[in-house]
């Protein structure tokens, strides 16, 4: 099973088809500022919760690291229709692209 990486200028696109963003970074860094319309579910609370996480999901964290190792790990355990955001939050800012802040989508 594999999953695959977009950009930022694709991201977008994905959520007018019904893509539901996952961040995936700590807790302290999503209230800090995510991309709009993102849940949080942090890498080190997945194991176990595998089930909250459906086809057509977008991870997402600050770079894109700990976004691909979520990715690869739901993909190794059969999940499909998995993106990575290429980059990630960083490259979203440095687009000059909204975050928002608090701990709601």
């Amino acid at each position: 099973m594999t999953y695959q990486d977009i950009f930022t200028t694709e991201l977008e696109g994905q959520k007018r088809q019904g893509a539901r963003l996952i961040d995936v970074r700590e807790r302290e860094e999503y209230v800090a500022g995510h991309i709009p319309d993102a849940v949080n579910l942090p890498l080190s609370e997945l194991v176990g919760r595998e089930s909250d996480i459906g086809p057509d999901t977008v991870l997402i964290c600050a770079s894109g690291n700990r976004s691909s190792q979520a990715a690869a790990y739901l993909a190794a355990q059969g999940k499909t229709g998995l993106m990575n955001l290429s980059g990630g939050t960083a490259a979203w800012r440095r687009e000059g692209r909204a975050l928002t802040q608090g701990d709601q989508p």
